[in-house]
């Protein structure tokens, strides 16, 4: 008996975004992006210098989580960041700008 080879939609292997926190350290800047499905992936932002600015290091977040979403999900975002609460430490809220190309069914 022949056995029908089950077709399963495999799951992206990064969660789609929803938020971003980014903190100044002395060895660089640090994120962590915080998933729609409760994951969670902190890292450095290699590309940014140590001494970079805020603005700098915030833009570079954003590109990444967008460049993320994009290539996972099919799917734009928008970052938002939040006003800053103390030194040293941002977040920012991630949206879905456009549906997948195939959400329509």
């Amino acid at each position: 008996m022949a056995r029908r080879k089950r077709e399963t939609k495999r799951r992206p292997p990064f969660g789609m975004p929803k938020g971003i926190v980014l903190l100044a350290t002395p060895e660089g800047w640090r994120h962590s992006v915080l998933t729609l499905e409760g994951g969670m992936l902190c890292g450095r932002l290699a590309d940014v210098p140590v001494n970079a600015g805020p603005a700098e290091a915030r833009a570079a977040a954003a590109a990444m989580v967008v460049g993320l979403a994009h290539d996972f999900h099919e799917v734009r975002v928008d970052v938002t960041w939040d006003p800053p609460r103390e030194a040293g430490s941002w977040t920012a809220q991630v949206t879905v700008a456009a549906p997948p190309p195939n959400a329509g069914g």
